[in-house]
């Protein structure tokens, strides 16, 4: 029996599901569409979701300590490092993984396409990793 919980958690471990050891907290605005459409996105994916809606998400992102300069509609944190926008899942998991001395991950802006963001016109989108002094290299390119 232990040998087969211990075959089951390495089979979700190895498809890419999270396996839900870290919240997602999300601050986002009450009234946003897409913001909702990644939360689903990111359940979707396996990950556990605490949500906060804020009437200000500049103010928000602020105290968070995510530089404006990357912003997004919705902010979050996980593991320790912030997430800003429509990220895509797998870029959190190798966020967690790799565990990189940085901020966090941030897709600026809305790129149609990107995860909560449907678009029949997906756009080329970088998510960049986000270091403490606010400058950001290419994390991942979608």
């Amino acid at each position: 029996m232990k040998l087969k919980v211990l075959a089951l958690i390495a089979g979700f471990a190895a498809s890419g599901i999270a396996a839900a050891a870290e919240v997602v907290e999300v601050y986002k605005s009450p009234y946003c569409g897409c913001c909702t459409h990644w939360v689903e996105y990111m359940k979707r994916n396996g990950f556990e979701l605490r949500v906060t809606d804020v009437d200000n998400i500049d103010a928000a992102r602020q105290r968070l300590g995510m530089p404006q300069k990357y912003g997004a509609c919705h902010s979050a944190k996980v593991g320790g490092y912030l997430v800003e926008g429509h990220v895509p899942a797998e870029d959190v998991r190798k966020l967690l993984a790799q565990k990189p001395k940085a901020l966090g991950i941030a897709v600026p802006a809305m790129p149609p396409g990107s995860p909560g963001m449907p678009s029949d016109r997906p756009v080329r989108y970088d998510t960049l990793l986000v270091q403490h002094d606010g400058g950001s290299k290419v994390f991942s390119r979608h």
